[in-house]
């Protein structure tokens, strides 16, 4: 491997930027591999792109673009014969590269991502949200159908394979990519060896609400392209009930049925309950499973908004974060 390009969507990520960017050339030093760093800035407003340059970035600016435009500019101007994408928030550990390559190596995969986790200092609500994803450690790594693209490596012959991101999705574009690259064959691998770090945790409600609001909102899409299949409709399909019932004890009350309502109101929550035993108890953990099922139920109901929203034809443009 003789270089490696890695790139970095970023949207106001000051706070982050030196730390990540630092993070990943360390792990090349590591690896002894010579690479670039290429930061695509959406238009921020804060001093991120300056510390990106300080600390030896190229910096492209791209204001107004979707996340997946950002990365396809990125890996345009990039000269690697490998390509990374990390995200402007993401810490990765220094032996990233060394473990991934020897990997690679192996014959293992095709395109890498490792798992994250959240610093010590995350509120419970982003470090429950994070560790839902997380395997437990005997199943360190496993194949698997897509990956998030937090963290991706893979040789540019994979990008350029499937015609790198779908530009025109506001999120899941992770998604997206990496189905049409197990499409075409190629073996995507997610690890949990390595952790990397997410410091761009959600600080408050509001924000992780917005988040989830703002990733909800591809689903539409993402049926559109990839045609009608339970696995794409089931999410969208269970949220949509969760408000159904939600309307249906509403209307119980209303009229008096106090029990019927309450009823109503119980069903609500079984869908949030599968999802949450679904993902913890592989970590047996019963207060991960209560935190998760109070978050799943809120989760499903902002789902529920954003589709209804995609399907009303909402297509209100918001900068893509790194």
């Amino acid at each position: 491997m003789s270089r490696i390009s890695i790139i970095f969507p970023m949207y106001n990520e000051a706070r982050h930027i030196a730390r990540t960017l630092l993070a990943a050339q360390h792990a090349a030093d590591a690896a002894g591999i010579e690479c670039e760093l290429i930061v695509v800035d959406n238009g921020s407003t804060d001093q991120g792109a300056q510390i990106a340059r300080q600390f030896g970035a190229h910096v492209l600016d791209m204001p107004g673009l979707f996340i997946g435009a950002l990365r396809n500019c990125g890996a345009q101007a990039a000269t690697g014969e490998w390509l990374a994408f990390v995200d402007a928030d993401i810490e990765v550990p220094e032996d990233w590269l060394t473990h991934l390559l020897k990997l690679e190596e192996a014959d293992v995969a095709d395109v890498f991502s490792l798992d994250l986790h959240t610093p010590a200092q995350a509120p419970w609500y982003a470090t429950a949200w994070q560790q839902r994803t997380l395997r437990p450690s005997r199943h360190t790594v496993q194949i698997v159908d897509w990956l998030p693209s937090a963290n991706l490596l893979m040789r540019r012959e994979w990008f350029e394979k499937v015609g790198g991101f779908n530009e025109t999705l506001r999120t899941g574009e992770d998604k997206d990519f990496s189905l049409r690259q197990s499409a075409e064959g190629a073996r995507l691998l997610s690890i949990n060896e390595n952790i990397a770090l997410h410091w761009g945790y959600e600080m408050n409600w509001r924000e992780w609400m917005g988040k989830e609001m703002w990733r909800q909102g591809s689903h539409l899409q993402l049926l559109r392209s990839h045609g009608i299949s339970l696995r794409l409709l089931r999410f969208p399909l269970l949220s949509i009930a969760a408000w159904l019932l939600d309307f249906m004890a509403i209307s119980a009350l209303f009229n008096g049925y106090l029990h019927e309502a309450v009823i109503m109101l119980l069903l609500t929550t079984l869908p949030a309950l599968v999802l949450s035993l679904r993902q913890s108890l592989k970590h047996r953990d019963i207060g991960l499973t209560l935190q998760l099922w109070g978050l799943h139920w809120v989760r499903l109901h902002l789902a529920g908004g954003a589709f209804i929203l995609s399907l009303c034809r909402w297509n209100a443009r918001r900068p893509a974060r790194g």
